[in-house]
């Protein structure tokens, strides 16, 4: 365990804890970590892990502005369901990027997990786009994550990320109860 991953699981999981919360305040602790988590799966070579923290980066930087407009039109994050086509369009879209970028991990680098890292990585993505555009659907997809990649990092020996996402888990599953009771009130 170096202690940079630990640094990093810290802030992944105030970030997450905020989130479920419905504080934007989760955006800086997020932006911290995925920049120190860049650099722990570099050095892994979980090249698809470290691709994924810029952009998650960016997407957190839209997040943040999303959901502060969200806070100055309503006074809060409003939670919202997507249609079941689009959920439909999502799960195709997240199929097909992993196997395009998994085969190219395979193809073109040394990556460990090429396959199980695409997946893990094209579902994150999806997953934060969702929890940037306030659809209750994405705690779904983390739950997903969660489990896949609590298998992957065990099999990396990165044992404090893999703890990281034990507590992820939990965290997700608490996120997606709260958000759906902020959904069920704002219908009330």
């Amino acid at each position: 365990m170096s202690l940079i991953e630990a640094v990093a699981s810290l802030l992944i999981v105030i970030n997450v804890a905020l989130v479920a919360r419905r504080s934007i305040w989760n955006y800086a602790f997020a932006i911290a970590g995925v920049l120190l988590y860049a650099w722990i799966f570099f050095h892994a070579k979980l090249y698809s892990d470290a691709l994924l923290q810029g952009f998650f980066l960016i997407i957190n930087l839209y997040g943040w502005g999303q959901w502060s407009q969200s806070v100055a039109r309503e006074g809060d994050v409003r939670v919202e369901r997507m249609r079941p086509a689009d959920r439909w369009f999502w799960l195709g879209g997240i199929a097909a990027a992993t196997a395009g970028w998994g085969w190219l991990m395979h193809r073109f680098t040394d990556a460990a997990l090429p396959w199980l890292d695409a997946g893990v990585a094209m579902a994150s993505i999806a997953a934060q786009i969702l929890l940037s555009r306030q659809k209750i659907e994405n705690w779904l997809l983390w739950i997903a994550v969660d489990l896949v990649a609590i298998g992957m990092y065990a099999l990396k020996d990165l044992w404090v990320t893999c703890a990281l996402y034990v507590v992820l888990l939990g965290v997700s599953a608490w996120g997606l109860i709260d958000w759906r009771r902020s959904e069920r009130a704002a219908t009330a």
